[in-house]
């Protein structure tokens, strides 16, 4: 059953693996594994299963749908410590919604959407953390700001009073190899790098890039958050990638 100690100390022990893999290659890209943040990506799990993660230890879930992660989020009220991150697509119409749900927000990908939250986020008298996704790959199933025109929307964005810009977030295309997926990671960490004139240096130093099949790469290039499902919980009925 869910939620029991057996199933606490097999997703404990996958973590550990995990963190193992993390360690190696801050230490390859001289980082301190201590500076990096994995999110474990729960989507699609039930509520018990995600309060075994946390009582593994784990503390940063990732969601990807606003409904899905607060109907969880009043599930788990006696874990406190969880912090949820939404990491799936976010349409204008829910921003109010995700604004009150989630702790940190990887998924912005349009001026509108940013006003909207900012909107959200000042009548609920809070400083919303977020992400600026951007399609480095290109790829028309993919959400994001166009990498070239970004410079020219910077600005915009970081003018919105309520939002506190942490930093840029991808993702990379499915099943490409490893030249492909540093190409992609470290053209995003150049972009990050040319907007730290616009937006607060003390805060836009993050970048969310890397899942299982790929995480490792991510760090190795720049990646300060991790978003990792698979290699936690293994597969799913429902497909996903993370």
């Amino acid at each position: 059953m869910v939620g029991t100690i057996g199933t606490i100390e097999v997703i404990a022990e996958r973590v550990a693996a995990v963190q193992v893999r993390i360690a190696a290659a801050a230490a390859r890209s001289g980082k301190d594994p201590a500076s990096l943040t994995l999110i474990a990506v729960t989507k699609t799990l039930d509520a018990e299963t995600v309060r075994a993660a946390s009582l593994a230890g784990l503390r940063e879930v990732g969601e990807n749908k606003v409904q899905e992660a607060y109907a969880k989020r009043g599930e788990l009220l006696d874990q406190p410590l969880l912090h949820w991150h939404l990491i799936g697509h976010l349409q204008r119409n829910k921003a109010r919604r995700a604004a009150s749900t989630f702790d940190t927000i990887h998924s912005v990908d349009s001026l509108e959407l940013a006003t909207a939250l900012n909107e959200a986020a000042s009548a609920q008298g809070r400083d919303l953390p977020v992400f600026a996704q951007v399609n480095i790959s290109g790829e028309s199933t993919k959400s994001g700001f166009i990498p070239r025109l970004f410079s020219q929307q910077a600005a915009a964005l970081a003018r919105l009073p309520a939002l506190r810009w942490r930093g840029l977030m991808t993702i990379a295309p499915e099943g490409a190899d490893t030249e492909t997926l540093r190409a992609v990671f470290a053209a995003t960490r150049r972009l990050r790098d040319a907007a730290a004139a616009v937006f607060p240096s003390t805060t836009w130093n993050a970048l969310s890039m890397g899942m299982t099949n790929d995480f490792e790469i991510a760090i190795e290039e720049g990646a300060t958050h991790v978003r990792v499902g698979r290699a936690i919980f293994g597969e799913r009925t429902e497909t996903v990638r993370a």
